[in-house]
């Protein structure tokens, strides 16, 4: 990336917004692919801190030791975001999504702030989804209405139980208790949010399952999300396992999940996504889709086409190394292109995640190649019966998905 002279930051002798403009210019020469036009572009904004770092996350999520230096970091975003600027020239932003860590960490003041430095350096869409994560525990009704008014449109809550033993045991900082009056003060306050809760946690019962569940959809939250728990590499819980429930059982809850989500009403659109009619998460859905994405912050990840090329990036993780490499005008640690032989995997990794699939032109669109450079592995994953398509959809089918991961993975050459 070149360096432009971001506000309010100290920085490195920078070059011009011209020079800048050039160096993006590069991605506009002729390559291996060809797009025929951009996908819709989204912003990812991280906020790396959190108040303790629960045992099974594996995010980059730092445990505030003292005060957050929340002003130099909102200094960073935007000088990050500036020097970006020129690889999306002209493109509208659809949909934001403010991730972390805990952003709700985040002065009511300091989010005004940057929600209005995302205003003045983007051209945002006037019905742009907006959304913040937030953690019960750091939820003060006062600052959820500011939050509200200076423009985020949706939140996504980290419930992941409403049972205080269990919370106990993923080391969350919020107790059953908190989780509701989490989930009272975002009904007052906003028209669209997101529950996320875990199952197949240390100790659980379908019953206990049940009851979380149950506690969940009380609120009819407009969008649930439904992980099962799963032990990550280099996390606390993959160093110290603890016991969880067996397939057998962890199964009961996944189809126990289906039939009450269902009954519901909540149309199961992604593996872990369920939504009422009309409020699945227009960001999650752009990844899927194999939109576009600028992330800034430590840690973000970038995917960012162009006519002939796909691009990815990723910024330096450590806060610290993150606000230095701003300073220096250098806040990206890796930045490659994603070959012609990677593209249909990358695709299908993302893609074969809904659960009703895609359309067969979608492919083409999104990568700029023709379906035919995938058509030996859709033939195998057919005849295996992970897959079905036909002239207006490929989707995978129940057993696909089941095996989702036998079925990405027959897509890498």
């Amino acid at each position: 990336m070149i360096p432009i002279k971001p506000v309010g930051v100290k920085t490195a002798p920078t070059r011009t917004i011209d020079a800048a403009a050039g160096v993006a210019a590069q991605y506009l020469q002729p390559g291996a692919l060809n797009l025929a036009a951009l996908p819709p572009l989204s912003l990812y904004i991280h906020w790396p801190w959190c108040v303790r770092k629960c045992p099974y996350c594996d995010f980059n999520s730092h445990e505030a030791k003292g005060e957050v230096p929340e002003r130099q970091y909102l200094d960073a975003l935007r000088a990050d975001l500036e020097m970006a600027l020129p690889l999306i020239w002209g493109r509208k932003i659809y949909t934001v999504f403010i991730g972390g860590g805990t952003p709700s960490l985040m002065s009511a003041a300091g989010l005004d702030r940057l929600m209005s430095d995302l205003r003045t350096l983007l051209p945002l869409d006037g019905a742009a989804e907006i959304t913040m994560e937030a953690n019960p525990g750091t939820f003060e009704a006062e600052k959820f209405r500011s939050y509200r008014a200076s423009g985020i449109n949706r939140l996504s809550i980290g419930i992941q139980s409403f049972n205080s033993h269990h919370l106990q045991a993923l080391g969350r900082i919020h107790d059953a208790g908190e989780a509701r009056r989490a989930v009272e003060i975002a009904q007052a306050n906003f028209d669209n949010f997101n529950l996320d809760l875990m199952y197949a946690l240390p100790g659980q019962t379908l019953a206990e399952a049940r009851a979380d569940l149950e506690t969940a959809l009380s609120y009819q939250p407009p969008h649930l999300s439904l992980y099962h728990l799963t032990m990550e590499p280099n996390t606390v819980f993959a160093k110290y396992p603890p016991q969880l429930p067996d397939d057998d059982t962890s199964a009961d809850m996944q189809d126990l999940i289906a039939q009450m989500t269902a009954n519901a009403g909540y149309g199961h659109y992604e593996v872990s996504a369920y939504a009422r009619p009309g409020h699945r998460a227009r960001h999650n859905l752009n990844y899927w889709q194999f939109g576009d994405y600028l992330g800034i912050g430590a840690g973000a990840h970038s995917k960012l086409s162009f006519p002939h090329r796909v691009l990815r990036q990723a910024r330096y993780k450590q806060p610290k190394s993150y606000l230095e490499q701003v300073a220096a005008g250098t806040p990206v640690q890796e930045e490659r292109e994603i070959g012609r032989d990677e593209m249909g995997f990358e695709f299908m990794l993302n893609a074969l995640r809904l659960q009703e699939g895609f359309a067969p032109n979608l492919y083409a669109e999104r990568t700029g190649l023709a379906l035919n450079a995938i058509e030996k592995q859709l033939n195998a994953a057919e005849a295996k019966g992970l897959l079905y398509r036909d002239h207006t959809v490929i989707r995978p089918t129940e057993l696909g998905q089941r095996f989702l991961n036998d079925l990405q993975e027959m897509f890498l050459l």
